[in-house]
């Protein structure tokens, strides 16, 4: 599975989150980011959220307005099926590694988008961790850095590793 980073995402605090070119990604996450809620979200198993350009394409088809960033990814990927990523699998973009570590269970944060937008991204499939959900990755993906480095817009991706 390869594809490429479209958009590096980070903010003050919330969502949405706004492009940088470039960051410098540490296992506490990119640096300039923060987090409304750091009792939430952040932490080393949580240091990255991936969410894939085609999966905001399909929620922008159900009528909800998005674009990169808006559901608080720090990286907009292009290529990468959601619908095959797991927990567990290791990735490699530009100079850093990164393993998912869990599915991002949508917050009443996201609800600025429209009424039903955790619905359309989450169900009880996927809260159940079964990957057959058509919602499977609309949610994003949290990540660990196992390998610090620079990461640039643009920079191809690809999965090294499959540990579960």
């Amino acid at each position: 599975m390869t594809g490429s980073i479209i958009q590096i995402n980070i903010s003050p605090g919330g969502i949405p989150k706004r492009p940088i070119p470039d960051a410098i990604v540490t296992a506490e996450g990119i640096r300039g980011d923060r987090w409304s809620h750091p009792d939430i979200h952040g932490g080393p198993n949580q240091a990255l959220l991936l969410i894939t350009s085609e999966g905001i394409d399909e929620l922008i088809e159900q009528g909800f307005p998005l674009f990169p960033g808006a559901l608080g990814e720090n990286l907009t990927t292009l290529g990468l099926d959601r619908r095959q990523m797991r927990i567990g699998q290791r990735f490699r973009a530009g100079e850093v590694f990164f393993e998912l570590t869990k599915r991002r269970a949508p917050c009443a944060t996201l609800n600025m988008y429209g009424p039903g937008i955790q619905q359309a991204i989450f169900d009880t499939q996927v809260k159940a961790g079964d990957p057959s959900s058509l919602r499977w990755g609309l949610s994003g993906f949290y990540a660990r850095v196992l390998r610090s480095g620079t990461l640039r817009s643009q920079d191809p991706i690809a999965l090294i590793e499959q540990v579960v």
